[in-house]
């Protein structure tokens, strides 16, 4: 698991593209996820003071959704397709959409973290994790595990209909580092991708007995 030298050259050459043009965070952010991580990307709304940038007073979620009129940036991506894309959306925040490369277990932050300890321990295949400023830790599994989690979790005795820990899948988004949340502050990697991971993301099976109990545990 890691980067191999061709890949770690091209992290090198996206960082140092941004830094000669003077690119942002988030156009770096994006060429990464499109570019060496084969994510498509969508601009999202931004939220300040409690207000929307996606301009609509009505908004459920304000800071917290992709731009309806933003096309996604689609994975291969270079830099300077990025950053002719996100010139039209400045300030976008980088969203992901769920259900493609990726689906996501989410559970409260603190026993997100607890559990990927346990997980590390243990020695098991891992995914990326990110930690959101609201107080969620997002696992990302194989695409297609949303669905499976309810089943799944009956079969391991984790039948419990207040248990902390749900499935996100096609037709969602995440906000992804170095982004702003709702308003709250960035999103945070607490295990960052690497090609492994990221291309190729692990069963959700070999990850929810461990995020089961442990949610269990932190609620009892």
């Amino acid at each position: 698991m890691g980067f191999t030298i061709g890949s770690s050259r091209s992290m090198r050459d996206i960082r140092s593209g941004s830094r000669r043009r003077g690119r942002t965070s988030e156009c770096t952010a994006v060429a990464e996820y499109t570019g060496l991580w084969g994510w498509d990307v969508v601009p999202g709304a931004r939220a300040a003071a409690g207000a929307c940038s996606c301009g609509r007073g009505d908004c459920r979620a304000p800071g917290a959704h992709p731009l309806d009129f933003a096309p996604e940036v689609p994975a291969g991506a270079t830099l300077d397709e990025v950053s002719d894309s996100w010139a039209e959306f400045p300030g976008a925040a980088v969203m992901l959409p769920v259900g493609r490369a990726f689906d996501v277990i989410e559970v409260a932050e603190p026993a997100g973290r607890r559990a990927l300890v346990r997980l590390e321990r243990m020695g098991l295949p891992l995914g990326p994790v990110t930690a959101t400023p609201d107080g969620r830790a997002h696992f990302l599994v194989a695409p297609g595990s949303a669905p499976e989690l309810p089943a799944l979790l009956y079969r391991m005795g984790w039948d419990d209909p207040h248990l902390d820990l749900r499935g996100l899948g096609p037709g969602t988004h995440i906000t992804a580092p170095p982004s702003d949340r709702a308003g709250l502050g960035p999103v945070r990697w607490l295990r960052p991708p690497d090609l492994d991971s990221a291309r190729k993301p692990p069963a959700a099976r070999l990850l929810l007995g461990t995020l089961a109990y442990v949610a269990h545990r932190s609620r009892a």
